[in-house]
């Protein structure tokens, strides 16, 4: 039986999973009314989740994978061998997921808000293929949510202080995802409810992948499950950062915020880090 602090563990892992796929609604609410010169924010905001991610998945989460592994094996080599290993099979885990994704809906094609906000035109884009296009793209991004809803709660499973800087990371780039659903959905039946609707379900696949790994992987806990999960979980994190997030802020604003918002997502998450070990 589960002592209540780890139910309360539990509780924390799941709601800020639930944040952070929630926050796709949160990109349907921007798209109906964004203005250009928000695109610059949230390209800084991109640049910093990808910081964030970047180097908590170098400096924390692999250390932890390693760690794991020599828990087991007591070498040194060999646990860092299995960490490199399940490192590459995380970003070839997103990049299968990616595959399966028809080109035109797939979540990591970024679209600015004005490429999005030119489909309104039903001369130049029919309807049904508007309505096909948020569908999809719903799907796909449902898809690509459940290995992230995975690593925020396991990550935050472990330690709340990563958790908590991971789901906000998780959050801002759900943002744009949440208007690649929204915008196709609502010009095509002038409905802004049900474009809502489509962004937060998606969203949802965050904490369904969250709750589906950690019933799968409860009874399988311990130092390999750990090790191999948390290496997995940098891996798939890393290729979000690079394929997803990066290439995202480019479109939404240019070399210079990206590359800013990068820099100080890494700063400010050295210094949590730091912080949080010294108190």
């Amino acid at each position: 039986m589960l002592e209540s602090y780890e139910l309360n563990n539990y509780l924390y892992a799941f709601l800020l999973t639930l944040f952070a796929g929630l926050s796709t609604s949160l990109g349907a609410i921007i798209a109906f009314f964004s203005k250009k010169r928000s695109e610059t924010l949230l390209s800084l905001g991109l640049g910093f989740s990808a910081g964030v991610m970047i180097y908590v998945s170098f400096m924390e989460i692999l250390k932890k994978s390693q760690d794991s592994f020599f828990n087991l094996y007591s070498n040194d080599v060999f646990s860092e061998f299995l960490t490199i290993c399940c490192f590459f099979l995380g970003i070839a885990l997103s990049a299968f997921i990616d595959k399966l994704i028809p080109e035109d809906v797939n979540p990591h094609e970024p679209k600015s808000y004005n490429q999005l906000e030119e489909l309104k035109d039903s001369k130049q884009t029919h309807i049904t293929k508007l309505k096909r296009t948020g569908i999809f793209t719903a799907l796909a991004i449902g898809i690509h949510n459940f290995p992230e809803g995975f690593a925020t709660f396991i990550s935050s499973l472990d330690d709340l202080t990563i958790g908590v800087t991971i789901a906000l990371a998780i959050a801002i780039h759900n943002i744009p995802e949440g208007m690649a659903i929204s915008l196709p959905i609502y010009h095509a039946t002038q409905n802004k409810k049900k474009a809502f609707w489509y962004s937060t379900l998606s969203g949802l696949a965050e904490p369904i992948g969250a709750v589906i790994g950690f019933f799968l992987l409860l009874p399988l806990m311990g130092s390999a499950t750990l090790g191999i999960t948390f290496a997995i979980v940098a891996g798939i994190m890393i290729y979000i950062s690079f394929d997803e997030l990066l290439p995202a802020a480019r479109v939404y604003g240019n070399a210079h915020t990206s590359i800013l918002g990068l820099v100080l997502g890494m700063l400010i998450m050295a210094i949590s880090l730091l912080t949080f070990k010294i108190f």
